[in-house]
């Protein structure tokens, strides 16, 4: 007889897991290896009823503490234990969430063949960098299922009804009973002779096929709020798959693409770029013109600005999509740009002007006097500029 696993390694959780972490263990590893899965698979089978086991001993403090100081040992009679015990254990509500999953309801739960509400439709829309800011209209053409107009939404013959499901007997879902480590299990799946409707229909709608429903393309203005982003959705509701039973239809699903913007980049409500400004703005100060999606702005540069600076242009960023009225706010670097192809006279003009400011381009070269490096300024770096003119 192969030697068993031990039951952490079995659920694949620590030691020191948590009753919680334990029993979501067993929910995965139940839901992987379930005979009802994979009909036929002895392997899986066994895999589960291994699961069943280790879950009865760990989610019992007192079983798990017996475990824990003896191993295998304490459920096999040779410490004492008395052999391995299943009385007393409830895995209803654990069974119940596995079924859930698998079949969209619960163990020893009836079928339910109410309304429900009809599937939701995705498309995807490419819009502008400003069409994003500022919003747009769109129109959409899509494929929509509206009421078949001959049998007038039924799916059957005209003259004739849907009869009830003889599989289901109306209740839309079917019982199933399987053997497991515990006994009988009842399990309860969506019926497959009438997909959970509840009735059947023997003579279908030629214009509809039965399905009570034809797809037809059809156009819809929809609205891009301002402030969306790229991977937002836009809902429009009731433009979806028609619902069941009498329920409402799903939605129709809007992606929205937006396309990249050369002066600008997004990020959450703010707006980033970058402005030029000329080497005698940078020095004196003076107005230059900056673009902005609200349209050019004129703006006064200070004295003295290096590149690289940051400056806020508030309340021109991106409209909060909740309220349009709320904006963030629009952030430039300002770039100073080293004038090139010089003539003679500017060179000379610069040098001069550098004189003046005490700066060092009208020198030969060589360490400032002192026998310190000095740090190079913005001078030092438009004279390399310069001698490379």
């Amino acid at each position: 007889m192969a030697e068993k696993r031990d039951y952490y390694e079995v659920l694949g959780v620590s030691k020191t897991a948590t009753e919680d972490e334990i029993k979501k263990a067993f929910r995965q590893t139940a839901k992987k290896y379930h005979p009802d899965m994979h009909p036929g698979d002895a392997e899986c089978e066994e895999k589960f009823k291994e699961a069943q086991e280790a879950y009865a001993v760990l989610s019992d403090a007192d079983k798990r503490r017996q475990y824990d100081q003896f191993g295998h040992a304490a459920f096999d009679g040779s410490a004492g234990g008395g052999g391995f015990d299943f009385s007393g254990m409830d895995m209803s509500d654990i069974f119940g969430d596995i079924f859930g999953d698998f079949f969209g309801g619960g163990s020893r739960r009836s079928g339910n063949t109410g309304p429900s509400k009809g599937a939701n439709v995705r498309m995807s829309v490419r819009i502008t960098f400003e069409e994003a800011i500022f919003g747009c209209e769109k129109e959409l053409e899509f494929t929509y299922k509206e009421t078949c107009g001959t049998c007038h939404g039924t799916g059957a013959k005209p003259g004739t009804s849907p009869e009830t499901c003889s599989k289901c007997g109306g209740k839309g879902k079917v019982v199933y009973s399987t053997q497991s480590l515990f006994g009988m299990m009842q399990n309860v799946q969506t019926c497959p002779e009438c997909q959970g409707r509840g009735k059947v229909i023997k003579d279908k709608c030629a214009d509809c096929r039965g399905t009570g429903y034809v797809a037809k393309k059809i156009r819809k203005k929809v609205e891009i709020p301002a402030g969306i982003d790229n991977g937002q959705c836009v809902r429009v509701r009731d433009y979806g798959e028609p619902g069941y039973n009498g329920g409402p239809r799903g939605d129709l699903l809007v992606e929205v693409i937006v396309s990249k913007n050369s002066s600008f980049e997004r990020q959450d409500m703010n707006i980033f770029s970058n402005a030029s400004i000329s080497f005698g703005i940078a020095a004196l100060g003076g107005d230059i013109r900056i673009k902005t999606v609200d349209g050019d702005i004129i703006y006064t540069v200070a004295p003295g600005t290096q590149t690289g600076t940051r400056i806020r242009l508030k309340g021109k960023g991106v409209p909060s999509i909740r309220n349009k009225e709320v904006r963030g706010d629009h952030y430039v670097t300002l770039v100073v740009q080293t004038p090139t192809g010089l003539s003679k006279e500017a060179k000379d003009a610069l040098r001069h002007f550098d004189e003046l400011a005490g700066g060092s381009l009208s020198k030969e070269g060589g360490a400032p006097t002192g026998g310190k490096e000095k740090k190079k300024g913005f001078m030092d770096k438009l004279k390399e500029s310069l001698d490379d003119l």
